[in-house]
């Protein structure tokens, strides 16, 4: 069994992004912005932009971070992502989820320019990736696709299983794993309501559980030498910790990982590649590499 170290990927990532930055600076070209919009205190939320922010630093990037308190308007917010879009020196932006429930967040979604949507959320973003065309992937499929490419894990032809459908990993993962010029694989999307779920995952090459139940895959359901990707990341209390819990994946990782060729920890998988995949947009987006 052989780890797949989310965190020493990304840190490399982090490192090739920077060194190609300091080349288009000082070739006289402009320094990649991304900026933040943060609504109200959300722990969770938080500690994400946080990061986004040290990751910013770490890529040689501008950041800005715009912060909201939680009763903000919608026709507020919308203003503020109007000024982002008209705003040449910002690259790139995110309004970081999720928002309050006084407020649409699809409306919100599809208010960022296309062509800054480094989150790759916005539906013309998505409908380019269904079809195989240019443009921004959201930041968790595009991570698990990099993890998979940076440790010759071959997909072509592989039976895939992808345990859960949100429009945020499960459906994009689903199209990318299927199109020829990224996964190539053969690819079954399982759920909550599918009944032969744990059939389909012991006949799997690859298992991406992205389900959002702690320890949902246990040994029972995997077959040796499969390859799992676990993108689960559920608080559970941990009185033995200072935060007072702990980050839990969707795989029962001590008795599955010894069945595993290749097997995500939680936390150091998957996570730490979601924020490098967002700073890789950025970096796209900065050199007008989709859009125009």
């Amino acid at each position: 069994m052989e780890l797949i170290d989310g965190k020493a990927t990304a840190a490399k990532i982090k490192e090739e992004i920077r060194q190609e930055v300091e080349q288009i600076v000082a070739g006289g070209g402009k320094r990649p912005h991304l900026a933040a919009i943060l609504v109200g205190h959300d722990g969770g939320s938080e500690t994400y932009v946080r990061n986004k922010v040290l990751a910013c630093e770490a890529c040689g990037f501008k950041s800005t971070l715009v912060r909201y308190e939680e009763d903000v308007t919608e026709a507020e917010l919308l203003e503020k992502i109007a000024e982002l879009n008209n705003d040449d020196d910002v690259d790139g932006f995110i309004v970081q989820l999720p928002l309050p429930r006084h407020i649409n967040e699809q409306k919100v979604t599809e208010a960022i320019d296309y062509r800054k949507d480094v989150d790759g959320f916005h539906p013309v973003n998505v409908g380019r990736m269904a079809i195989g065309l240019p443009c921004f992937i959201s930041a968790t499929p595009l991570g698990i696709l990099t993890l998979l490419r940076r440790y010759n894990i071959p997909t072509k032809g592989k039976k895939c299983v992808i345990l859960g459908r949100s429009n945020i990993v499960g459906k994009p993962m689903a199209q990318l794993m299927m199109q020829k010029q990224y996964g190539n694989s053969t690819v079954t999307v399982c759920h909550s309501q599918s009944p032969t779920l744990k059939q389909e995952c012991r006949e799997a090459d690859i298992i991406i559980a992205a389900i959002g139940q702690p320890h949902f895959v246990t040994a029972d359901m995997v077959k040796p030498g499969v390859v799992i990707v676990d993108v689960g990341t559920t608080r559970v209390p941990d009185a033995t910790r200072k935060s007072g819990f702990r980050l839990c994946g969707d795989v029962k990782f001590d008795e599955v990982s010894p069945l595993c060729s290749y097997i995500t920890p939680v936390p150091g998988g998957v996570g730490p590649m979601t924020i490098c995949m967002l700073m890789l947009n950025t970096l796209a987006a900065g050199k007008k590499q989709y859009y125009k």
